[in-house]
Parts: C-alpha cells; sequence; structure tokens
C-alpha cells in the first residue's frame, strides 16, 4: 500500500472528512508523479494518535487517518509517501455502504449492533475499503470491515 498518514481530532466523519480527502487527492498526485499506478482499490485505515497520550497536550481523542492505495512498488529514494504492508486482520464483520462518507454513521451503527447481537466484540477500528468510486459521492460503495477478537 502507498500511503500518507495525517491527524484527526476523533473518528466521526466531521473530523475524518476533512483530513481524508486532501490526503486520498494529495497521494494521487504523488502517485502520479512517481510513475507508480494503482493496483487495487483505496483502503482507509485509523489507530489511536500516539501523541495523545494523557499529558502529552495532544487531543486525547486524535486519531491517525492512513489514506492508502494498492500499488506494486517497493520503498525507494526519493519517494513522498511510504509503502507499507497492510497488516491482515484473521476475523472482521464487513457491511455494504452506499453513498458519501459523511452519512457513514448509520451504516456504521448496523454493524456494531449487529457485532454486540452476535455477542462478538470489536478489536478496533474500521477499514474502509472502496469498492466503487465517482466524482459524485452519492454513487460511492464503500465496505466497512470492523476487526473482531
Amino acid at each position: 500500500m502507498a500511503e500518507l498518514t495525517a491527524v484527526a481530532a476523533g473518528y466521526e466523519p466531521e473530523h475524518i472528512g476533512p483530513v481524508i480527502r486532501p490526503l486520498y487527492e494529495e497521494l494521487c498526485k504523488r502517485l502520479d508523479a512517481a510513475g507508480v499506478t494503482p493496483t487495487g482499490p483505496g483502503i482507509a485505515y485509523y489507530e489511536a494518535c500516539a501523541d495523545a497520550a494523557p499529558g502529552s497536550g495532544a487531543d486525547e481523542g486524535a486519531i491517525t487517518v492512513h489514506a492508502a492505495i494498492a500499488v506494486s512498488a517497493e520503498p525507494a529514494p526519493g519517494q513522498d509517501f511510504a509503502i507499507v504492508d497492510l497488516p491482515a486482520v484473521e476475523q472482521a464483520a464487513t457491511i455494504v455502504h452506499r453513498g458519501p462518507m459523511d452519512e457513514v454513521v448509520p451504516t456504521g451503527q448496523a454493524l456494531a449492533r449487529w457485532i454486540d447481537e452476535s455477542g462478538r466484540q470489536s478489536a478496533g477500528y474500521a477499514r474502509e475499503v472502496t469498492l466503487e468510486w465517482d466524482e459524485d459521492p452519492r454513487k460511492w460503495v464503500t465496505e466497512l470491515q470492523e476487526p473482531l477478537l
């Protein structure tokens, strides 16, 4: 995966959207400039921000946002993006969201209800795999993958 990262104030769409959209735009520009062609979908993933430890001065709800795109490339000197291997998730609950990510909360809530009702437990933040992308966000199709314990 080729990726860029940044920090968002929280995991809610109003915090993620303004961070992830520019990351993907910039990543696409950098991949094009480097002559690296995407080979698969975009995958957004998240983790607790290491700088948000109590007493660090950073917002404790902050998360690191990873905007990644599948590529067939190795890290090279001078690249202005990271090349990483995305760790496998052994088990995940998934659901497909159709439409803009600004409207993902009800889909995420449905997935969380299913996890609870199934007696399962989430193991972290969901990954968002872009299945279909269009200039019109109403046509987006995104799979949410919630890792399970």
